[in-house]
């Protein structure tokens, strides 16, 4: 049977790290600030409202900010500051419910179908929310009510900055047909792309084709794009996400070849294994290894191993990744302008240690 409709917030600070600096420092107020450090090979952290008028989004290299938007105050990002404030908002959620779950320093899911407060409504939680953290931190938070997270994280983005949008059961057919279908999760513009040639532009046209024939031509994935053109998402709030994979990773202000990225790999894999220590003080260790490169021409390439004895210090998964290089299968003198060294594969480790002794006794066999 299906469970009754869920309340689910989906709260966002708007223009988080460029908001903080603004606060923190008055004559940035009203004016174009980035957050990025200045550089060739920098990307914007974070775009004031102000810069966004001018184009400027985060991820967009400083420099092509910086032509947009010649005005722009570019601040170097502060992520202790950031880490405090998201601390506060986390902590003005935890007063509605136990069930939340961070996406990121700046934005979370919520599950206020029961709540610990006698407000009467999820929207009335959300109006409560925003007006604490307004209150509490002296920033704004947009907010989207919804009875599932793509529906609430949609929402939370219809009134930014400052807003607040409900999407009600019975209003969820007439919202979602009009949309584009670039706006459902997981319909990125290669996706996009396939479905224009089919002439479906919204997620009405995609709704109008049916299950059967998206089933037919995407397999399992068709039968997901359906259920979200008809705003099916049973994915619940999950408050206690398990780290999938912990990683560092650099960009050089001049490209290397693979030879001479021994050094940065190193430094990468100190960082990454301290991330690891701090996974396995919760019962979790990691047995793969992950080397990610991307070219001078911005082709992204990963390599893993998952090899029969895990990484047990830094410096072994320090050789780990740095032989990795040899399973590059790329053109002499190729040039490189990132390295990143990664852990995933997490296990509990009670539950590996228990099977140490057979691993051991296969590899002296």
């Amino acid at each position: 049977m299906p469970h009754p409709p869920r309340k689910i917030l989906h709260v966002d600070m708007d223009a988080f790290y460029a908001s903080v600096e603004q606060r923190d420092d008055p004559s940035l107020r009203g004016k174009p600030v980035v957050v990025a450090w200045r550089g060739a090979r920098s990307v914007v952290c974070a775009a004031s409202y102000e810069a966004r008028k001018f184009g400027v989004r985060s991820a967009m290299p400083a420099v092509r900010a910086e032509r947009l938007c010649p005005q722009a105050i570019f601040v170097p990002p502060d992520f202790v500051r950031y880490k405090a404030v998201s601390r506060q908002v986390r902590e003005i959620f935890a007063r509605h419910t136990d069930l939340i779950e961070p996406l990121s320093l700046d934005e979370a899911y919520l599950d206020v179908t029961v709540t610990k407060t006698e407000l009467p409504s999820a929207t009335a939680t959300a109006e409560a929310i925003r007006a604490a953290i307004r209150e509490e931190t002296d920033l704004t938070a947009s907010a989207g009510v919804a009875p599932n997270k793509f529906l609430a994280k949609i929402a939370s983005d219809w009134r930014k900055p400052d807003g607040l949008f409900v999407i009600r059961p019975h209003q969820v057919a007439a919202f979602l047909a009009p949309l584009k279908v670039g706006k459902l999760p997981g319909v990125g513009k290669v996706m996009e792309a396939k479905l224009t040639d089919m002439d479906v532009h919204t997620v009405g046209d995609l709704r109008a084709l049916g299950q059967a024939v998206l089933e037919q031509r995407f397999g399992q994935w068709g039968r997901r794009l359906y259920e979200l053109s008809m705003g099916i998402d049973e994915h619940p709030v999950s408050p206690d996400r398990l780290t999938l994979q912990v990683s560092a990773e650099d960009t050089f202000e001049k490209d290397l070849t693979l030879d001479q990225l021994e050094p940065h790999i190193r430094r990468l894999a100190e960082k990454t294994w301290a991330a690891h220590q701090r996974e396995a003080l919760g019962g979790r260790i990691a047995r793969t290894v992950v080397l990610k490169l991307k070219t001078a021409d911005f082709h992204t390439l990963t390599r893993s191993v998952t090899p029969s004895v895990r990484p047990r210090s830094v410096e072994e998964l320090a050789d780990l990744a740095c032989a990795m290089r040899e399973r590059v299968q790329r053109d002499e003198g190729e040039l490189y302008r990132l390295v990143g060294v990664g852990l995933s594969g997490f296990v509990e480790q009670e539950s590996f240690l228990a099977q140490g002794d057979l691993f051991d006794l296969e590899s002296e066999g």
